[in-house]
């Protein structure tokens, strides 16, 4: 079953249970956030990746440019260890895991919550990549992806048990839109993928080809 049908089938079930006054107000946001145009705006292939420098869940500091002097850097925006969509494609990226690194390719996941929050998403997913720390969401926001919630949909968030405040550690009440890119060793991103609804996600072996032109331009 691929990712997206995986998917599919978690947001049925969700909405046979969920009261339609809910559901209805996290359609609205996401119909919100697709009308803002701010998916366009975000950063595309061709464009060149911003530098950073994060922690994983251990407190060791992970740099972009040590990265891309192995390979090329997939990286995907993860919301984070509550969210079962984005738990659900992080296990679909680690099944894929060995094939993105037969490429040369290097893999994180970057995510607003904090370290034991990833540490916990880590096992529970059983990850061999790292998920780093992105306080307030600041590199989200030099990809051009990071959102505001609004108000009523904090309060949904709450009534799930959901408080961003204490998962991200600081009270911006802000997310990444999910996104995956691909980028080369010289920086330029040569792949990107940015939904502003967070039940829509790529399969990740639609990585593979961009990986593979990737490989065989360094072979020529």
């Amino acid at each position: 079953m691929s990712l997206q049908a995986k998917l599919d089938a978690l947001k049925a079930n969700f909405e046979t249970k969920a009261a339609p006054e809910t559901f209805a107000a996290m359609h609205k946001a996401t119909l919100e956030l697709i009308a803002s145009g701010q998916a366009e705006r975000a950063l595309k292939a061709g464009d060149r990746a911003p530098a950073f420098t994060l922690v994983d869940s251990d407190g060791k500091s992970v740099s972009s440019a040590d990265l891309l002097r192995k390979g090329p850097l997939v990286v995907t925006f993860y919301r984070g260890v509550w969210c079962p969509y984005c738990n659900m494609e992080l296990q679909a990226i680690e099944a894929a895991a060995k094939e993105i690194r037969d490429q040369g390719a290097e893999l994180v996941a970057i995510s607003p919550q904090t370290a034991v929050f990833s540490r916990k998403a880590q096992r529970d997913n059983k990850l061999s990549f790292p998920i780093l720390s992105d306080r307030s969401g600041e590199t989200a926001a030099t990809f051009g992806i990071r959102f505001v919630l609004p108000e009523y949909l904090r309060e949904i968030y709450k009534m799930f048990k959901i408080d961003l405040a204490e998962t991200n550690g600081e009270p911006s009440w802000t997310l990444p839109m999910p996104g995956r890119y691909v980028i080369a060793q010289d920086g330029v991103i040569a792949y990107a993928e940015v939904n502003p609804d967070y039940t829509r996600r790529p399969d990740p072996s639609e990585l593979l080809p961009t990986l593979k032109q990737l490989a065989r331009a360094v072979a020529a």
